[in-house]
């Protein structure tokens, strides 16, 4: 990932001067301890598999990747000519680390792993995204899913 003092004036300048949507109000939760907590992943690399289609510029939907899914058919698809992928050719885990959450499922740290885990395009601007936030929610609710890690790439 580019650092923002190397991106192009323009660039960085939309990026930090960017209108952020503000909320009422905050829906914080009781948190579970990490061994009763169902884990989903939610990366911003632009992932999906292959059967699925690409993202495009601006995409600020999400594509579901089943627990079950062969990681080895993921594609990244994020578009920013400021996005290195190497890290993603070399190990998946490093922008979706699937294996390592579930190690810590095996060695019994956390309380299991949700059946579907999701991506999107990280360079969506975020007044974009309630719509597909709560349409995600009640998928991770109807998943029985009480944390997520978040990835941010």
């Amino acid at each position: 990932m580019v650092h923002i003092s190397e991106m192009p004036e323009h660039l960085a300048k939309a990026l930090i001067n960017q209108e952020l949507p503000v909320y009422e109000s905050t829906p914080w939760t009781d948190l579970k301890s990490l061994k009763e907590s169902r884990i989903a992943l939610i990366s911003t690399a632009g992932l999906h598999r292959s059967v699925d289609s690409p993202f495009v510029a601006g995409a600020g939907d999400y594509r579901i990747i089943p627990d079950e899914w062969d990681m080895d058919d993921l594609v990244m698809s994020h578009v920013s000519t400021n996005f290195d992928r190497t890290g993603f050719f070399q190990d998946l885990n490093t922008v979706f680390p699937i294996d390592r959450l579930h190690e810590l499922d095996e060695e019994e740290v956390i309380g299991s792993v949700a059946s579907r885990h999701y991506s999107f395009m990280g360079a969506t601007p975020p007044h974009l995204m309630e719509t597909v936030a709560r349409d995600l929610a009640g998928l991770l609710k109807e998943d029985e899913v009480n944390a997520v890690l978040l990835v941010p790439v």
